[in-house]
């Protein structure tokens, strides 16, 4: 089995506007060799978004990345960029039989 490249967005705060709030800097990095599966998706059925839809899929990151966290980041898939949703951790402890040690869930939604 093998994965495809991805593209990781990571931001960092890089200081702040005259208003006060943070200013972002981002960073990315392309990550060969992840799983890629498609999730949940739905279209969105409240009166102001008629033609919403959301998207969900979950990726698997392999033992090879070095881990960072991953919490305000985007993966981009194909040219859509998607939300990682929380602060996925690694798996921990004990033997695992695939090259593949993180999960981590995405999610889009547009219109």
């Amino acid at each position: 089995m093998r994965g495809e490249t991805i593209t990781l967005i990571h931001r960092t705060p890089a200081g702040r506007d005259p208003a006060g709030g943070t200013v972002w800097d981002t960073r990315e990095e392309q990550v060969d060799d992840v799983l890629i599966q498609d999730g949940g998706q739905s279209n969105l059925t409240d009166g102001i978004r008629p033609d919403g839809i959301h998207i969900a899929k979950t990726i698997h990151m392999p033992r090879a990345w070095p881990y960072r966290s991953l919490r305000g980041a985007k993966a981009r898939i194909d040219g859509v960029e998607y939300t990682v949703i929380g602060d996925p951790r690694p798996y921990t402890g004990g033997l695992a039989p695939t090259r593949w040690n993180l999960t981590v869930e995405l999610a889009d939604t547009r219109g």
